[in-house]
């Protein structure tokens, strides 16, 4: 779930290392270090306390909210900071199920009007006209309050129009609060219910869970991004079989009533956008703050050097030994470590687990579960003073981002799942399973850009021969082996270098071949750094 508001091309050669596959990743992951508890039979004073430094805010999991508004002050474009944090995914867009239900838990009635009329039961309602739904039937009146019209069956109220982003005077307005929405309002299952277009739903997300003035500041495209994810978390929700609301334990929205020109913007200009997993949406999961480094999960953890400018960033606080001792129920307190952390970033990082040991029993419990129990900003912590190290269990680490090593798939997803069916479902929390999936999805990636290149050398000799005779370009013959390469809009693919041009291959355009003056041209227009992958061969 969401949680609290808020250059040049490099060449590499094609070794595992270069691919960022270091052996420990192969091997399945690190874990090292450990705790010793040492117990004592004298409980401690409740009223002495830990201090705890600790580092976000939110469980940290997806999107770092802070994060992406400091990478977009950065320059990052929303779908980069989409692809930082939710490595494994790829873009898509809504399909034909792009209605969304979501129950309004402050609601227990409905009473409603809209300025421009509506619609319920097959009859039209008029302007000045109200509609009330109760026991399955539905109740027009002249005015909130007013005389009865007529009572027809229905539990849902239409606006007059249902197709999104309609305007302001065709929003159903409930006559108490005076609270506006987009799309229907009906009854279902006891609750009062808001049915709508995603795209009309994102637009009383955003403004509540997020900063609308960060627009105002440089973080437009952070915006963009929390719209996306918005957008995707619902979708997936509703499609497990999820009951979405319009709490923190769905997602904030308080309907159109909640807008913010700002955020609407944002929602516009990424209407239908979502992120895919598995061929389907990505439950996008956001936080505040990461403090640094997501936690991991669903989506693998990554560094979010974004988030330095998060007011959570750092923080310390104080519990006292009875509060620990009552959230766990042990009994007097004797001790309270972190055994087991993941390793990422300050201190030993996430808490993983901690042990409580009291007077009655001992109790482990997860990171998250101190986090919830001692009402603390995130589970990474470190206790001041404690002494054991704890125990470090990776999780599942993203590779770094395009020119850090490893090949970056986010921006040709779509097509590399078509070249190599499944590769997005790259996304298993678990280890030894993602990286059986990791090293032959590489290792065919590799083999297919070879053997393309191969393919287009063979098939040039003769054509280069005949077309070149009149100099001494003629030659196809390799002077180098295949290099992994990636141009200045972050594609990837391989170069070989023949003795008198170059063969350039990535999964979007194949390969193709550029020699004599196509080849000048090419490198002296920017080359794979300004132009990209050639479409063509160029021969001449």
């Amino acid at each position: 779930m969401p949680n609290v508001r808020p250059s040049r091309t490099k060449k590499r050669t094609l070794t595992f290392a270069a691919l960022g596959l270091a052996p420990a990743l192969l091997a399945g992951g690190l874990v090292v270090g450990g705790s010793d508890i040492l117990n004592s039979d004298v409980g401690l004073a409740a009223d002495s306390s830990y201090v705890l430094d600790g580092h976000g805010h939110g469980h940290g999991r997806g999107l770092g909210q802070w994060g992406a508004y400091g990478y977009a002050k950065q320059g990052w474009s929303a779908d980069r900071i989409l692809r930082h944090y939710y490595s494994n995914t790829t873009a898509g867009k809504v399909g034909t199920a792009s209605e969304v239900t979501v129950s309004l838990s402050e609601k227990s009635s409905v009473s409603v009007h809209a300025a421009a009329g509506s619609r319920v039961g097959g009859q039209t309602v008029a302007p000045g006209q109200a509609v009330s739904l109760s026991g399955g039937n539905a109740t027009i009146t002249q005015g909130c309050g007013g005389a009865v019209v007529k009572t027809v069956p229905a539990t849902q109220v239409d606006p007059i129009n249902t197709a999104p982003n309609r305007p302001a005077n065709e929003f159903l307005t409930f006559c108490s609060s005076g609270d506006k929405y987009r799309g229907s309002i009906g009854t279902a299952g006891g609750k009062v219910i808001n049915k709508l277009h995603v795209d009309d739903y994102v637009k009383g997300v955003i403004p509540k869970e997020s900063v609308p003035s960060w627009a105002d500041t440089g973080g437009f495209e952070a915006l963009k991004a929390q719209a996306v994810a918005a957008r995707s978390y619902v979708l997936s929700g509703l499609q497990s079989g999820r009951a979405m609301d319009n709490t923190q334990s769905s997602q904030m929205y308080h309907g159109a009533s909640g807008e913010d020109p700002r955020t609407s913007r944002a929602a516009d200009a990424t209407a239908g956008q979502i992120r895919l997993l598995a061929g389907k949406p990505a439950l996008t999961e956001f936080s505040a703050s990461t403090g640094g480094y997501t936690a991991g999960g669903l989506f693998p953890a990554v560094e979010d050097k974004g988030d330095a400018l998060s007011p959570t960033h750092n923080w310390k606080a104080e519990v006292s030994a009875g509060s620990i001792a009552s959230a766990f129920g042990v009994g007097s307190l004797k001790s309270f470590e972190v055994i087991e952390a993941n390793g990422l970033g300050a201190g030993s990082g996430r808490v993983v687990k901690v042990r409580v040991v009291g007077t009655a029993r001992t109790v482990e419990a997860s990171g998250n579960d101190a986090r919830v129990k001692l009402q603390l900003k995130s589970d990474w912590f470190s206790i001041q003073g404690q002494k054991s190290m704890p125990k470090i269990v990776k999780p599942l680490v993203a590779p770094p981002a395009a020119g850090g090593g490893l090949l970056d798939l986010g921006p040709i997803g779509d097509v590399l799942n078509q070249v190599i069916p499944g590769l997005s479902a790259l996304g298993s929390p678990d280890l030894e399973s993602i990286t059986a999936q990791l090293r032959p999805i590489i290792e065919q990636i590799i083999a297919q850009g070879t053997a393309a290149l191969g393919l287009k050398a063979d098939s040039l000799k003769g054509l280069v021969s005949e077309q070149q005779s009149d100099n001494s370009q003629g030659s196809t013959g390799t002077v180098s082996a295949p290099q992994l390469i990636t141009d200045g809009r972050g594609m990837h693919g391989l170069v070989q270098v023949l003795q008198n041009g170059v063969l350039y291959f990535s999964p979007l355009t194949g390969a193709h071949a550029l020699f004599g003056d196509a080849l000048t041209e090419f490198l002296n227009g920017g080359g794979l750094a300004k132009l990209g992958f050639p479409t063509v061969d160029g021969l001449r």
